[in-house]
């Protein structure tokens, strides 16, 4: 028995379904729903340490921040859409708004 399938189609056409879906939930919100857009943001720090060899452990020293905060690219929204451009963001708060 041979498998006729390509994966390679499968993959696209999972993609496409998950696209469209994607963009029905920024334009079509459920009204029901809280629609608050947030972020997660994770800023990077350099820690240093030094080895106390008396107590065997590694003491913190110095911590600087090696990034600054920067926009998101991309957001989410309470409702549980999730993944937004900061256009699709503004999109979905739109139309949650219109249809209230």
């Amino acid at each position: 028995m041979t498998d006729d399938t390509d994966p390679e189609a499968n993959l696209k056409q999972w993609k496409t379904a998950m696209q469209d879906e994607h963009d029905e939930a920024i334009a079509n919100p459920d009204p029901s729903e809280d629609h608050r857009i947030e972020t997660v943001e994770q800023v990077t720090y350099r820690v240093y340490f030094e080895y106390d060899a008396a107590g065997d452990t590694l003491e913190e020293t110095r911590r600087e921040q090696v990034e600054d905060d920067d926009d998101p690219e991309l957001l989410s929204c309470a409702c549980g859409v999730r993944g937004m451009t900061p256009e699709e963001a503004r999109q979905h708060v739109r139309a949650a708004r219109d249809a209230a």
